[in-house]
């Protein structure tokens, strides 16, 4: 990675990027390693929907298809499948007969834990080559990061909401 290009704020902020571009594409990997070692492993798109369920608890699959940018009816095969290896609940909604609410089953939170605990595995090798110092400047650089994410995704999920 080369240093960052301080004297051009333009220049600074697309090679911050690009590192954090190859960063995403280094934790997909050590990510997908730790998926393929589980007993049962889901595709990345079922383990983004168990994610999206996870983080946003009772969705209907209208809302569950665009979190992950898909359409109802492939949202739904992709949900039967979750369905059949037991991740998924469907249930009624409450105030709305003709509309089911997802959930994410016991079997499927134990799954989401299993697969995090891996994925803390792989991360904790890797951050172990690290000093002291560049594991805490790293901390601290992803809480700023991961917080302007959230923004980013909450600002986006009330705009789609608001439509």
């Amino acid at each position: 990675m080369t240093a960052v290009n301080r004297s051009h704020p333009a220049r600074a902020a697309d090679q911050v990027a690009a590192a954090v571009a190859d960063t995403a594409e280094l934790l997909e990997i050590l990510f997908e390693r730790a998926r393929d070692a589980s007993p049962r492993p889901l595709s990345v798109s079922q383990v983004r929907a168990v994610v999206a369920l996870d983080r946003y608890e009772g969705l209907n699959l209208r809302t569950l298809a665009e979190l992950l940018g898909s359409t109802p009816p492939l949202a739904s095969r992709l949900c039967d499948r979750l369905e059949a290896v037991g991740f998924l609940e469907r249930l009624p909604h409450s105030r709305n007969r003709r509309e089911l609410v997802l959930r994410l089953s016991d079997s499927g939170r134990a799954y989401l834990q299993d697969l995090r605990a891996r994925r803390r595995e792989r991360l904790h090798a890797v951050l172990a080559a690290l000093t002291d110092g560049e594991r805490a400047g790293l901390a601290t650089g992803l809480r700023a990061f991961q917080a302007a994410a959230n923004r980013d995704l909450a600002e986006r999920d009330n705009r789609a909401a608001a439509q």
